[in-house]
Parts: structure tokens; sequence; C-alpha cells
């Protein structure tokens, strides 16, 4: 079952096209990691799925229900977790966490207490006297407290310490495991790498990669270290193969996926004494779409 599809989603302001034929769509009880640099769209999809903007065409739905149309009812059953949470400032955050699991039915208060202590949050203070990272946690463990089928989470471990970071994946995972679906939009790659089932990359506004992490590792290289026995003639020359480093009989370099097989083949008859394979990583993955000409990171503003 999808939880949720997007298909053709055009969103513009004025004369700006924020989303171009987005197509997007979350299965049942899997982690979906959503990425792109600031202002390439992530936050404004996200908004168009939870009905807080109006798509300019195409279709939005949640369990089904018009994202649009049916927002009141799809709510009920979501969890949203925005980068950077405004609260009450004269209300405490305890105060708070208990009004938005009210908005739910009947609140867990066991679950309540216990997301406090693994955060470590002190709910008697008023939210005026927090800190970014706290008023996290306040808009976190309301989430995860929740009785919410689908967690849609926005850059969430914004202002978070690494430590927090950790209860936060944990408890990703334990609502993985109950079955329920989570939509992370993140730019912290390790996070997602580690989470995510399938990932999704958007760039200005497009849609470019939808995959498994395996699944995305042929658009990148891998970094193969080897020794052998006897030198090694006119690697770099090699279809596939960049950036060589180090001597005749010791060195390192990459080579383009889809090469692998054949640079082996080649390296086989001087006698390899060590061959090491360091996979490419999501960042790797993400820098190869955002890397500009200049060596900078493209993006909207």
């Amino acid at each position: 079952m999808n939880v949720i599809e997007l298909k053709g989603i055009d969103k513009n302001f004025g004369h700006v096209e924020a989303l171009k034929s987005v197509d997007l769509t979350v299965k049942q009880g899997e982690v979906f990691g959503f990425i792109g640099p600031n202002g390439a769209g992530k936050s404004t999809t996200l908004k168009v799925l939870l009905g807080i903007l109006k798509a300019t065409s195409g279709t939005a739905t949640v369990f089904g229900m018009d994202a649009w149309k049916e927002i009141v009812e799809s709510h009920k059953r979501i969890a949203y977790v925005p980068g950077d949470v405004n609260l009450w400032p004269n209300l405490t955050g305890g105060e708070v966490i208990d009004l938005f699991m009210s908005l739910q039915g009947k609140p867990d208060t066991s679950k309540r207490e216990e997301l406090i202590h693994r955060f470590d949050l002190d709910p008697t203070k008023k939210c005026s006297s927090y800190s970014k990272g706290n008023r996290q946690k306040v808009a976190l463990i309301a989430a995860f407290s929740s009785k919410a089928d689908l967690f849609v989470l926005d850059e969430p471990t914004s202002g978070l310490d690494p430590l927090m970071e950790r209860v936060f994946q944990e408890c990703v995972e334990e609502v993985k495991a109950q079955g329920k679906t989570v939509l992370l939009s993140s730019h912290i790659l390790s996070e997602v790498e580690r989470l995510c089932d399938r990932i999704t990359i958007i760039r200005k506004g497009k849609i470019i990669e939808t995959g498994t992490l395996s699944e995305l590792r042929h658009l990148t290289r891998t970094l193969l270290s080897v020794t052998t026995k006897n030198p090694v003639e006119e690697l770099a020359k090699q279809v596939g193969v960049h950036d060589v480093t180090g001597t005749a009989t010791e060195f390192k370099f990459q080579v383009d996926s889809e090469k692998m097989a054949e640079v082996i083949q080649y390296l086989a008859p001087y006698d390899v004494l060590k061959l090491e394979s360091t996979p490419p990583t999501l960042e790797d993955l993400f820098m190869q779409h955002y890397e500009g000409q200049d060596g900078n990171l493209e993006g909207d503003e």
C-alpha cells in the first residue's frame, strides 16, 4: 500500500517554478529519505503533501485522501516535525507536548515520560527559555508519543547534539518496527544513509533520482586501494579509472562502478597482493548531483 502519492506536482510562486512535475511514492512501513540542498524544493514538497500549500497542478494523496481537500481527516494520522520549531513562549515544554498529543485523542502518558527522559528535556521550563535544540526535542517527543501512522520529518535534528541525534535515530527505528511510515527530509547524509530504505534526490524543484542506496550507488565511483607484486603500467589510461595516486605497486584510485570488473581483470596479471574496496557514500552521490562547474553546491534560494 502506498501511504503517499504525489503525481505531476507543479508549484509556482508567481513566475517562479518551485516544483516541476514532482512524482513521489512512499510505501507503508518504509523510511523514505528526501534529500537536496537548501532551496531545492524539499520543504515546498512537504507543505503540498501536508495541505499547507495548494499545488498549481498535479495530485497529492495521503492514505488515499486528497492532501488539500481532506486535510483535517488525513492529519489525524500524521505527525509533523519542522526544522525550526516555534512554540508558545508562555507555556512550558510539558504543556506544549500535552497539547499536541491531545489533538490525536487519548495521549500515551507513559510513552511521553519515557521520551522526556531519553531526550533529557526539562518539561517544567517555559518555552521562551528553550534553546533551538530543546524546541526540537519538544516537537520530537510530541510526535513520537502520538499514535500517528505517518511521520513527516523536515530537518528534524536541526540543533540537536550527536547524543540526541542518536536517540532520534532509535525512535525512527522503533516506529518503523511497528509498521509505521517515515518521510525524512534531511541534509545530514549519514543520518539518511543509516535510516532510509529508499531515497529521492531533488534538485531545483525536479526529482532526479529515486531508489535504494545500493541502486543509486551505480551513479558514483568506488575507491580501491591496491598492492601488487609487479609494477602496474598505464592504469590511469584505463576507461573508468580516475585519480590514481601512490607508487606503481601500491596505489589508490577511483573506478566507475560499471567498469569495476574490467579494471579488476586488468590488474590480475600484475599479481594482486591486497585489494580493499570502499563503497561510495550517500555524500559522494549527493555531491555528484549538486557540485557545479565551479565546485560549489548549486541550489535555489
